[in-house]
């Protein structure tokens, strides 16, 4: 039975946007799945091996894949297999260019044939923290829909989205609102520029 496996690799799954991206996935997919954080994951919570896909949904972790991640991989890399499910990805990075995510694809297609997953459709998405919060959210969501459409169908499909920006404009954008939340939290901009923040 064809079936999906939706895996959110985010480092704080409840409350991420990679939990934003998966409800609109999932409005859009009218197959069979099931959802689960990478940070609950061990082999006893549930055998991938039931399942025909996998999803894997996480932000962009300096160039490379967050630890949960990681850790889901590993694990999933050691369990026995009677099929190989194939694995689809849709990562989103907070740099407005989407290729910046193109490393991270790379390392998952690496994986995949090296333990002997098939490798099937991406998405990704530049200006990830800000796209689903203005009005350019429709170009995410349409290939979202794209993306659902093309695991169902068994069409790998490979897509990037971002806000159409100059880059001046959205540094400038991004810029205002992390000094903004960093007030709110009691922090100056000069203090957000070290490494000390990492201690508060």
């Amino acid at each position: 039975m064809e079936s999906l496996l939706i895996i959110n690799g985010s480092p704080r799954a409840p409350r991420s946007n990679s939990k934003r991206y998966i409800e609109l996935f999932t409005q859009s997919f009218t197959g069979s799945y099931d959802q689960l954080q990478a940070l609950n994951y061990s082999k006893s919570t549930v055998n991938v091996d039931d399942y025909s896909d996998i999803l894997l949904v996480f932000p962009l972790y300096a160039d490379s894949i967050p630890t949960p991640l990681m850790t889901f991989l590993k694990i999933m890399s050691q369990s026995p297999k009677t099929r190989q499910p194939t694995i689809h990805v849709l990562i989103n990075c907070g740099f407005l260019e989407p290729e910046q995510n193109i490393i991270a694809v790379e390392m998952l297609q690496f994986y995949a044939k090296q333990f002997g997953f098939s490798f099937g459709s991406v998405l990704m998405v530049g200006s990830g923290e800000a796209i689903l919060n203005t009005p350019f959210s429709f170009l995410v969501k349409r290939r979202i829909r794209k993306l659902a459409a093309s695991i169902q169908t068994h069409n790998p499909l490979c897509q990037s989205v971002t806000m159409p920006l100059p880059k001046s404009i959205f540094l400038s954008a991004s810029t205002k609102y992390w000094l903004t939340m960093g007030a709110k939290h009691g922090q100056t901009k000069e203090t957000m520029s070290t490494m000390s923040i990492e201690k508060e």
